[in-house]
């Protein structure tokens, strides 16, 4: 079974944004590769998902300010290993996985892995959701040139690398912000699809029609400002 260690020396690190994700923090972290690292960032949580996640072997690091990229952010600046991986905490996504997309940064094909989500099962891709990402992912592609289709939330890259980027966005278009900050600096990107099954509990981001209307707004608006360098 793989397991959580606080080792600094660590193959990975794993950064996991944390909003009141209680209930799915068990599934999530039993999922951490063996000898990685959990960096829990806890944005604010009032379901003692910080505590759940410690008693679980995770570092816990606090973020109070809100904000998805605030979160990212802050857990990539806490990390310590020469790779850094990022993954939602709300058991949609298998964090067992990323030794399969962490291999292609390692042997030197890619600099930034992103996981392709395949839904799994009813309810695990909203269709708001799925026609807002379906529009970013074209506006990516028109914008950078890489012929990415999803714009998934786990990924892994250097963390130097990563760190080099200035990633300046902490809210929800801090994951588009990375991939086009990344092309313009010739990175190799590429997509492997993944998993993605329905997620435990309730989405705070794209779970309603408002909460993505938010998500593609602050994209978007990365997008334009990329675009006005």
């Amino acid at each position: 079974m793989s397991g959580v260690t606080h080792s600094t020396t660590s193959s990975a690190d794993v950064v996991l944004p944390c909003l009141d994700e209680a209930a799915a923090l068990p599934w999530v972290l039993r999922r951490i590769p063996a000898g990685w690292r959990a960096v829990v960032v806890d944005n604010g949580s009032t379901d003692g998902s910080a505590d759940v996640a410690r008693s679980l072997g995770a570092t816990v690091v606090h973020e109070p300010r809100r904000g998805f990229g605030a979160a990212c952010h802050a857990g990539l600046l806490a990390a310590t290993a020469d790779f850094v991986c990022f993954c939602d905490c709300d058991a949609s996504l298998d964090p067992g996985l990323l030794p399969g997309l962490l291999a292609a940064v390692r042997d030197g094909t890619a600099d930034l892995v992103l996981g392709r989500r395949r839904p799994r099962g009813a309810g695990a891709w909203p269709s708001h959701a799925r026609l807002g990402n379906l529009a970013l992912a074209h506006m990516v592609r028109r914008r950078t040139g890489l012929p990415l289709r999803d714009l998934g939330p786990l990924r892994v890259a250097r963390r130097e690398a990563l760190l080099e980027l200035g990633l300046a966005d902490r809210r929800s278009g801090y994951p588009l912000e990375m991939v086009v900050r990344a092309a313009e600096a010739g990175w190799r990107v590429r997509e492997t699809d993944i998993p993605y099954l329905p997620r435990t509990g309730a989405s705070k981001v794209t779970g309603t029609w408002r909460g993505t209307w938010h998500a593609v707004r602050d994209m978007r608006a990365v997008l334009r400002e990329g675009a006005a360098r």
